[in-house]
């Protein structure tokens, strides 16, 4: 994924946010920008806070301090809260499907919510986002009916119906086989190529998350570690950093001593 131009000025502007439950912290000093038209992943381990993080943002969850910036101006004023949740999406881990609606059905809900336009137009904007991510013919079952990948594409098509400037997606892969992650993976930066929406992406899978991001950001211990490219991310050489990014290079070199400690002598 090419970085978008360096000027490009920061949709998103996250400052000293901080979250706790109970005496737990959560997020303790997470400060960040995200660039316009970037691909941002946000990786770190389980219990990081990276779903908790996108839910402040968005507003789902109350901060304990520290505060967002969109476009320059505080998502703490109602009328900036509303401009946000009017221009972006959220794709939910579990998908966050209606059961009782049809595929039509649930990405037609969006459109319905925000009222703008006729239903005729809101229709010919459903249609072409369900033939875009192959979902026309299975318009009218519902998403019990589905596959785990055909209901992954189902969540996205309806976060995308709305042509939004920013989208949030929270583990957009979760539950899926490894040849569907990498179909989900595709297809977010096919879309995001197409219509140059700005995409804040929550995921475990590191390898991954560096072909299809512009920016990796690093939670842990509910800082920040790393804020930057993912080239960067991928050369860098702090021990800890590679420790995290590379587990899996390292479980294979501890098998292979394992074996080799364990082998029969001749």
């Amino acid at each position: 994924m090419t970085p978008p131009p360096s000027d490009n000025p920061p949709i998103l502007e996250v400052r000293h946010l901080r979250k706790s439950f109970a005496d737990r912290t959560v997020l303790a000093d997470v400060d960040f920008d995200v660039p316009t038209g970037a691909v941002v992943s946000i990786l770190g381990r389980s219990g990081t806070g990276k779903s908790v993080l996108l839910k402040c943002i968005i507003g789902l969850l109350e901060t304990d301090g520290g505060h967002v910036l969109y476009k320059g101006e505080s998502l703490k004023l109602p009328e900036v809260r509303s401009r946000l949740r009017q221009s972006s999406s959220y794709v939910f881990q579990q998908n966050a499907l209606f059961d009782s609606a049809t595929v039509f059905e649930n990405v037609l809900l969006p459109l319905r919510a925000r009222g703008k336009g006729t239903r005729e137009e809101w229709e010919v904007k459903v249609r072409k986002v369900l033939a875009r991510l192959e979902l026309e013919e299975s318009s009218e079952r519902y998403p019990a009916e589905l596959s785990g990948g055909m209901q992954k594409r189902l969540a996205v098509a309806r976060a995308l119906v709305t042509e939004p400037e920013l989208v949030f997606f929270d583990e957009p892969t979760a539950g899926l086989d490894p040849l569907r992650r990498n179909a989900v993976f595709s297809m977010v930066c096919e879309l995001q190529r197409e219509r140059g929406f700005t995409a804040i992406l929550v995921t475990h899978d590191v390898q991954e998350a560096l072909v299809v991001s512009s920016r990796i950001l690093w939670l842990d211990a509910g800082r920040v570690r790393f804020n930057g490219e993912a080239a960067s991310f991928e050369a860098s050489q702090e021990p800890e950093l590679r420790e995290f990014r590379d587990n899996i290079e390292a479980l294979r070199a501890t098998l292979q001593k394992s074996r080799s400690s364990h082998s029969p002598t001749l």
